[in-house]
């Protein structure tokens, strides 16, 4: 028996407004599937995230589900997403 598939499909997005949290950003990209992770580094001297992150799908169709979609609006704010 094969053990089950780790493989993460990952996407890109920056422009991410200040006043967006990962919480969020995980229940926005949760509409196109299962979101496996969601890295939102931040910078350490301001104490904000660093207006980008990476979202992490479990299959390829979700990935591809994300990125068919033009624009995605994050609290009003056009975010680009690679």
């Amino acid at each position: 028996m094969a053990a089950p598939s780790r493989k993460v499909f990952e996407l890109f997005v920056s422009k991410v407004p200040w006043t967006v949290a990962k919480n969020e950003l995980r229940q926005y990209f949760g509409q196109f599937g299962t979101v496996k992770k969601c890295l939102l580094p931040f910078d350490k001297e301001t104490g904000f995230h660093r207006g980008f992150c990476w979202v992490g799908f479990s299959s390829e169709q979700e990935l591809t589900n994300a990125l068919q979609k033009d624009p995605h609006l994050l609290e009003g704010a056009m975010v680009h997403v690679k």
